[in-house]
């Protein structure tokens, strides 16, 4: 007789709703053909055009095995120059550690900076993905409410409150700036703020910046311009059309480079060869011309969206500062916005 087995009680986190969708719309479009999908936080530009020449070249003339598990140092070396030049700090290629995607880039930080039970905050609302994971690999999720008041971002002040209601400060704190799925742009003082707090306290503070260079007049900040005791994260998806290649990377505090260089190690073995080499050819100025050319086109469909929405009445919405996001209250027409969108 069979013992019945059943799933881990630690993978019974919410789906990530949005890679729900994308099958719903990837299924309509086959049986249909007419889909306009809109539910993927992605551009619709393709990579620039030095990186599909690089990878082309890699597939030629490389072997394209295993690499390093921290990336290749080309790699590396050319993330370290982005940062120094966009956001004015000195970062070496050993500061930079290269991931498969962000999303594997969260998972292994996560695992190599926090224990099972600990607390890390988050503003609500924010991006799913961080709270699922965490819960996932047994941390306690304890979400800020976050509104206009605060451009829908934390502050030292809710920071404060929350230590005093858990008797100690989190083990972390995340930020994206601009924000999944608001938009909103923390402002630089708010940040260093919030980078001191947390240096002060032995909180980590976690800054996704993957949607830094997606911005519309209001000026994105680094928490290394504060703290290098903080994580950045940073991805070749957003800014650079990359969304599929599957490369992203954090620059670590020295004390996190090992554990995660060893997990690394362990969980994925490296980044994908191909879209490393590819990468590497995503910060020269030919593809940042490109780039910022896209950033222009998201800018026009931007106003549109916004100017379309106000004239249907729908005018209560976060300050859609930087990425591809409305985040809108459709509370008039709705009580439940998953199925109002099942039904758009």
């Amino acid at each position: 007789m069979s013992v019945h087995r059943e799933p881990s009680r630690r993978s019974a986190v919410e789906p990530f709703h949005v890679m729900s969708v994308l099958a719903a719309a990837a299924r309509r479009q086959e049986t249909h053909g007419d889909v306009i999908s809109l539910c993927a936080g992605q551009p619709s530009t393709p990579a620039p055009g030095p990186v599909l020449a690089a990878a082309h070249h890699a597939l030629d003339t490389e072997i394209l095995g295993y690499t390093e598990a921290l990336g290749i140092r080309p790699l590396r070396e050319a993330i370290a120059g982005y940062h120094q030049r966009r956001d004015g700090v000195d970062v070496t290629a050993h500061d930079v550690v290269v991931t498969t995607g962000s999303s594997g880039g969260f998972t292994v930080l996560f695992l190599a900076a926090f224990d099972a039970g600990d607390t890390v905050v988050m503003a609500r609302p924010g991006y799913p993905a961080y709270r699922n994971t965490l819960q996932a690999l047994g941390c306690h999720v304890h979400e800020i409410a976050c509104g206009p008041e605060t451009r829908y971002q934390p502050t030292v002040a809710q920071l404060e409150a929350v230590t005093a209601e858990l008797g100690h400060p989190p083990a972390g704190l995340i930020v994206a700036s601009p924000a999944n799925p608001t938009g909103t742009i923390i402002d630089a003082d708010e940040l260093a703020a919030l980078a001191r707090w947390c240096e002060a306290n032995g909180t980590l503070l976690v800054s996704d910046e993957i949607y830094h260079g997606v911005t519309y007049g209001r000026q994105c900040v680094s928490a290394w311009q504060t703290s290098r005791e903080a994580v950045v994260m940073g991805s070749v998806s957003k800014y650079f059309s990359m969304t599929g290649w599957r490369i992203g990377w954090m620059l670590l505090p020295e004390y996190l480079r090992d554990p995660v260089d060893r997990l690394s190690g362990n969980l994925t073995i490296c980044p994908p060869a191909d879209a490393q080499f590819a990468a590497v050819a995503a910060f020269t100025d030919e593809s940042a011309a490109e780039l910022d050319a896209h950033v222009e086109r998201y800018a026009r469909n931007r106003e549109l969206m916004v100017r379309r929405l106000a004239e249907m009445g729908v005018a209560d919405i976060a300050p859609p500062d930087g990425a591809f996001y409305v985040y809108a209250d459709v509370s008039r027409w709705t009580d439940d916005s998953v199925a109002w969108c099942a039904e758009v």
